[in-house]
């Protein structure tokens, strides 16, 4: 059986509060035990609900996850950020659409992208410092059609397990203008990199700071 609306409600908010503690103790030092404890806690945190998506929609399934896993989102014709789990905006489900994602020091992983694929105004997404971010991540996001569609700005940065597989693959983004790759020691033919993305967007903007 499942949970009545005010029930769910509840749910979320006790376990947005009991994520926003744990992400405060994953400054503590790591052990073999505390690697394996994280990473089982990250992949329930990325787990897709569809049963919650078909319930409130892709934006806001999405927000949810997102703010799980210590990313921020914003919404169109907003300003601010929304950082907070237990303060995301309430009211018709249709009202706020995610034009940007930050990902800086988040948790999400790959098993979670299922929740972007509804998303349908996205326009910039910035991964930074995303430790659990890999090719197969990046090739899953220039596979969705709706992110083909809207997607003008990304950048990566200090994702180390990131390399040139996973990069030449945004080259779906058709409608991709800036892309600013730093700090990704597993870029290894830079030269190959740009010759892709000049010929397959040759209006992208490419900023590179890569040694």
């Amino acid at each position: 059986m499942g949970l009545a609306p005010s029930g769910r409600r509840y749910q979320i908010m006790l376990f947005g509060k009991i994520s926003r503690q744990l992400c405060g103790l994953k400054k503590l030092p790591w052990s073999y035990e505390s690697r394996y404890f994280w990473g089982w806690l990250n992949a329930v945190f990325n787990k897709v609900d569809y049963e919650r998506i078909r319930d409130v929609g892709p934006d806001r399934a999405a927000s949810e996850w997102l703010l799980r896993c210590g990313a921020m989102v914003r919404y169109h014709g907003q300003e601010r950020w929304q950082n907070n789990y237990n303060n995301l905006p309430t009211g018709p489900l249709n009202k706020y659409k995610i034009q940007a994602i930050d990902a800086t020091d988040s948790c999400i992983m790959g098993i979670g992208f299922d929740h972007m694929e509804g998303l349908q105004h996205v326009e910039k997404i910035r991964l930074c410092k995303c430790h659990y971010i890999e090719d197969d991540c990046l090739e899953r996001l220039g596979q969705l059609e709706n992110l083909q569609k809207s997607m003008l700005e990304m950048e990566i940065i200090s994702c180390g397990n990131v390399t040139d597989r996973g990069i030449i693959a945004l080259h779906h983004l058709r409608k991709l203008k800036y892309l600013l790759l730093s700090d990704l020691p597993g870029i290894r033919d830079k030269e190959n990199l740009v010759q892709a993305f000049k010929t397959a967007l040759p209006s992208l903007e490419l900023k590179l700071d890569l040694k």
